[in-house]
């Protein structure tokens, strides 16, 4: 009883000097674009997500900073809950725009879609718009994508070796493009991730 009483104490004590559990250092908070700021619609009714993983897609059009990101994300999202597809919102839980902006995309505790064979429960979706098989990545959209990763990490306790892409959990696709893909195979972004969190 009386080291039940200690160990207690030693809690209490780490708790009100601010300690926890968690290690990991938060990343600075990124600024990131509403729903209501690009004028999403309702989500339907979801199935419930706990995220465990992040998984990184490209949206796949050829698109620059002229484009008007929101509206493409609000015709994503139009297209994705009409007839088509039927989803519930959005198939991405985030967006990032060739200019570095983030927009916020379906809740995140609501699993993913995804047009492929994989089971996207669990995962974090990040789409970066663009089609990196046909064009590269500017470095500002690749920045966002990397302090975005460092902060989901740190705000929903997800491994950071978890991380990967649409085309390692599928065989149906070269998503997110071979001109992201290659900062995933050659560990760079991961690298980056860990200096960020350290």
């Amino acid at each position: 009883m009386k080291r039940i009483g200690i160990l207690i104490m030693l809690l209490t004590a780490n708790l009100a000097n601010g300690c926890s559990v968690q290690k990991r250092k938060p990343a600075a908070e990124l600024k990131t674009v509403s729903r209501s700021e690009w004028q999403a619609a309702p989500a339907k009714p979801y199935k419930s997500n706990r995220p465990v993983r992040i998984t990184v897609h490209h949206e796949g059009t050829l698109i620059d900073s002229s484009k008007n990101v929101a509206q493409f994300i609000k015709n994503i999202q139009t297209w994705g809950m009409g007839k088509d597809r039927n989803w519930a919102d959005v198939p991405y839980h985030f967006f990032i725009g060739p200019d570095g902006r983030v927009y916020e995309g379906r809740d995140v505790f609501t699993a993913g879609e995804t047009a492929t064979e994989y089971d996207p429960s669990g995962h974090l979706l990040i789409s970066c718009l663009g089609n990196f098989e046909k064009q590269e990545v500017p470095q500002r959209q690749l920045d966002a994508l990397v302090a975005l990763i460092a902060q989901c990490n740190a705000k929903y306790n997800i491994p950071a070796d978890s991380l990967g892409t649409h085309r390692d959990h599928s065989s149906k696709t070269t998503c997110p493009g071979k001109n992201l893909y290659k900062y995933f195979a050659d560990g760079s972004i991961a690298k980056r991730v860990k200096a960020l969190e350290k």
